[in-house]
């Protein structure tokens, strides 16, 4: 007896289905003697010419859209059809797990090319649909997700509608036709565990079963078990949830009695659901085998890398341990390379602040500094000024500790200590290079300012950070360490402080009239406007209900004019350098935040968390 593909894949996926569905069977097919007719080729096709090529599958065409689109290149294709011939992973598949096409450009792509919707979290059920037809094994390895049962119809959401044999034998078990739409493989788990799994304390218990009694000690063993399914695929999830939720920085950290772990959004720590205590050891052990770190040290600090791609997505995560008193503390920074624009516009720079940064980039020597706390994007707008800066007439070297962006055309050094390669013993040597603009990731001791000012006394443009609160206190932070007055005078071209604020995400944000004292406040502060509207966060679907989606600069940029610069031979307090800097038309961070609020741009809240009246 012959038996048809959906019989094939039903005696497969036999022990899933509930009890009592038993495929109808197939009537036989009679076998005959092949006759002499049946035997001699058929020459019709060679007379006629070549045979014309089959048409493509829907694989193949949905490979060829994500291939138009750009979102395929060729490299990334051929790559995964030379794992895909070792693997049982169809091509589509493949290109998703190996990271070479996200999933959602995935889904996107399969939605377009078959006229299929999309179904988004929102669509999906509260509770189990057709529970009884399919069972949860079948849904979670086949990535099926049943949203709505009607009588004549069963709505379903597929991870991958390109495979016939799971969609065959969906409608065979429904019994009725299917609506098809498509659905995120992430997504789709994410239901299927809310919607069968939904005890919090049953969470884990594979993981602690694997464990078992593992001692800290036992570095070999520990070796082994971080190199399990299991705590790999944890791993794997806390990094994937992390860049899902557009985090800058996962936080893991050993208590007594949990196993804490938090994620930073737009600058604010998120707890998220923690493994199991257990699983301390070896979680903390498989991110330091990733990122190439000692496993055994646990009384020393270590830093690692780990180079990663996730959802399509170029990622370099820096990796940060510190002992502490119930393990090892690891922070986790997610740089996105591919995402990462080098631009002032988007940053936020913009009005007085920007038109006074743009005038400082003109000077073609001297330094201007970028202070702020950390974590207040002083890099990234050394970045932006450098990729501002660099042209093929120019040659720009950087000191960096670490390099966080490669930039094309820019020669870039990574500070390295231990072999006694320093920022101020990288200075010296990179003077020699002939370069024109030179770049210190850190003015942290007072060699390397000084050789940074002697750099520009000698006709460079100088770009570093300093750690001050605002732009005046940059200057009397230099005096403290020994510069002398009358280099600062000669050197700096300008100063630019900055703190980043949460923005307000633009589908929900609300605006309000705010109360008579905070308006006259605001008022007081911006004397030239007019009406006062303030917005504030709602929360929506698309910024995870927090009213904020990404973060922008507010800023504040002082120019060394000839006031300033008696004001520092005279060796002035930040305050007086600070009140002249205003008297001159700066803008303070402070004001720039406010104009920002008015536009929409942020919340009073936000500003009022990162800087302070003047």
């Amino acid at each position: 007896m012959l038996e048809t593909p959906i019989l094939t894949t039903l005696r497969q996926f036999r022990p899933w289905l509930p009890r009592g569905l038993v495929p109808p069977a197939t009537p036989p097919v009679e076998e005959t003697e092949p006759t002499a007719a049946s035997e001699a080729p058929d020459l019709s096709q060679e007379a006629a010419g070549p045979a014309e090529p089959a048409p493509p599958t829907t694989a193949q065409r949905v490979i060829d859209h994500l291939q138009a689109t750009g979102r395929l290149g060729q490299t990334d294709l051929n790559r995964a059809k030379r794992l895909g011939e070792e693997g049982v992973d169809p091509l589509v598949r493949m290109l998703v797990r190996l990271g070479l096409v996200s999933e959602r450009d995935m889904a996107e792509a399969m939605a377009e090319v078959l006229g299929l919707e999309l179904a988004e979290v929102e669509s999906f059920p509260a509770e189990p649909v057709a529970s009884e037809t399919l069972s949860l094994r079948f849904l979670k390895d086949s990535k099926v997700l049943p949203l709505r049962e009607e009588e004549d119809r069963l709505e379903v959401a597929f991870a991958d509608p390109t495979d016939r044999f799971v969609v065959d034998v969906v409608a065979l078990a429904a019994g009725k036709p299917l609506l098809q739409r498509v659905a995120l493989p992430s997504e789709i788990d994410t239901a299927l565990e809310r919607l069968h799994e939904p005890k919090a304390e049953d969470k884990g218990d594979d993981l602690n079963a694997d464990l078992g009694e593992v001692s800290e000690d036992d570095i070999e063993h520990l070796k082994d078990l971080a190199s399990e399914a299991p705590v790999i695929r944890l791993v794997n999830q806390l990094i994937q949830k992390a860049v899902e939720s557009r985090a800058s920085d996962i936080h893991i950290e050993p208590f007594a009695e949990e196993l804490k772990v938090r994620y930073r959004v737009d600058g604010i720590l998120h707890e998220v659901p923690s493994p199991p205590v257990r699983s301390t050891a070896a979680i903390i052990s498989r991110i330091k085998i990733m990122s190439k770190l000692n496993i055994a040290e646990r009384r020393l600090p270590q830093d690692g890398r780990i180079p990663l791609r996730v959802q399509g997505k170029e990622l370099d995560l820096r990796v940060s341990t510190v002992p502490t008193m119930f393990g090892e503390s690891v922070v986790m920074r997610l740089l996105d390379k591919e995402s990462v624009r080098f631009d002032l516009d988007a940053l936020g720079f913009d009005g007085g602040p920007r038109a006074r940064l743009d005038q400082i980039m003109e000077i073609p020597y001297g330094i201007l500094l970028v202070t702020g706390p950390t974590g207040s994007g002083k890099s990234t707008t050394l970045y932006t000024v450098l990729s501002r800066l660099n042209t093929q007439e120019r040659k720009i070297i950087t000191v960096e500790d670490p390099v966080e962006y490669q930039i094309p055309g820019i020669n870039q050094i990574q500070v390295k200590p231990a072999i006694g390669m320093t920022f101020s013993g990288a200075l010296r040597s990179i003077v020699r290079q002939d370069p024109d603009i030179i770049m210190v990731g850190e003015m942290r001791d007072l060699e390397t300012a000084r050789i940074a000012v002697q750099s520009a006394l000698t006709g460079h443009l100088v770009l570093s950070t300093l750690h001050t609160n605002d732009a005046a206190s940059g200057v009397t932070r230099l005096l403290d360490m020994g510069v002398e007055e009358y280099l600062l005078t000669s050197t700096i071209n300008g100063i630019l402080a900055q703190r980043l604020v949460r923005r307000l995400c633009p589908f929900c944000r609300e605006s309000y009239e705010p109360l008579p004292e905070v308006a006259a406040k605001v008022r007081k502060s911006l004397p030239d406007v007019d009406a006062i509207q303030l917005y504030r966060a709602v929360g929506c679907e698309r910024c995870n209900s927090t009213g904020y989606r990404g973060r922008l600069v507010i800023t504040e940029v002082l120019r060394m004019t000839d006031a300033i610069r008696r004001a520092v031979l005279e060796h002035a307090t930040a305050t007086v350098i600070l009140r002249l800097a205003i008297e001159e038309g700066m803008a303070t961070m402070y004001q720039d935040g406010l104009r920002k609020c008015l536009d929409g741009r942020t919340t009073l809240e936000e500003v009022l968390r990162v800087a302070e009246e003047h």
